[in-house]
């Protein structure tokens, strides 16, 4: 079962409009897509996702309103594009957005489906793309990488202290192609201190690898003013430090030029009582802006 994260808070922030423009920049499941399409009269809503499989699956729960939907295959990096190609230049018209959400976590579907490769909980090839259909896989990253190269990436993108002994596990287990073979090698590595799995860290390096999270992510944000219109609002949904980081540090730099305006003074995170009910949600953090106009 699909569960938004912070669900009523993304829509409170947001402000929706009957008749906006809105983008779901992460449409996953089409959880948060429904609810901000369900409120929409005029209004038009673009779901975007890289994983084209999420997006059938999004379609489908947001069947009941796709009226007021047009659905995009594509990663941050081409948003702007995707959206021209509906016939909204953003060059000849300028901002066309009343509000952006970016829920940055992954969904529940990629992390239990066994063939994506994305969890160690079940045994399935190593793969972790959000796009199956381009890039290097995770098992690429594991059995090519310098033992340097390889203890760097999972020191820096998953702030894992003990990288160097797992890369050189790693290293002296290849070739390694499968998810619970790689688990149980950064077990041998690593011991479980506490009730986190040893292998999660550098499991969640990988996918942010592969997929050039944080490239996609600072290219999103450094579009905002040309995606969103003034007066427009942008909502971002992190789930790990280095997410939020680079979501605090780029809003407060269009703060410091006054082309925006922070929403949340203070991060949002969920309450007691959805962390009861949907346990994935309690590492969320919210951040929202309102766009401002652009001084000449």
């Amino acid at each position: 079962m699909h569960v938004p994260v912070m669900l009523a808070e993304c829509l409170e922030y947001l402000e929706i409009k009957p008749d906006g423009v809105y983008l779901d920049a992460t449409t996953g499941l089409g959880g948060h897509s429904g609810a901000i399409a369900r409120r929409l009269t005029t209004g038009t809503l673009y779901s975007c996702d890289r994983d084209a499989e999420s997006l059938e699956m999004a379609k489908r729960a947001t069947a009941d309103c796709a009226a007021r939907i047009r659905y995009c295959h594509t990663p941050f990096s081409r948003i702007a594009e995707s959206i021209s190609q509906w016939g909204e230049s953003l060059e000849t018209k300028g901002p066309q957005l009343d509000g952006l959400l970016a829920d940055l976590g992954v969904s529940r579907f990629q992390l239990t489906a066994e063939e994506r490769g994305f969890s160690f909980l079940a045994d399935g090839p190593l793969d972790m793309r959000m796009n199956r259909a381009e890039g290097p896989t995770a098992a690429d990253f594991v059995n090519q990488l310098a033992v340097h190269e390889l203890a760097d990436l999972i020191y820096k993108l998953g702030e894992e202290r003990r990288s160097r002994q797992i890369a050189q596990s790693i290293v002296r287990a290849r070739p390694i192609q499968t998810t619970g073979h790689l688990a149980k090698v950064i077990a041998g590595a690593a011991h479980r201190t506490g009730s986190i799995h040893p292998a999660t860290q550098t499991f969640m390096a990988l996918r942010m690898a592969v997929n050039s999270e944080l490239e996609e992510i600072e290219s999103l944000l450094q579009a905002l003013p040309q995606l969103v219109k003034p007066g427009g609002r942008a909502v971002f949904l992190t789930f790990h430090s280095i997410e939020d980081r680079l979501v605090k540090q780029a809003f407060q730099a269009l703060a410091r030029a006054d082309e925006a305006e922070i929403l949340t003074r203070h991060v949002v995170k969920p309450s007691q009582e959805e962390v009861r009910g949907n346990p994935p949600s309690r590492s969320a953090k919210l951040r929202a802006i309102k766009l401002l106009p652009r001084k000449n």
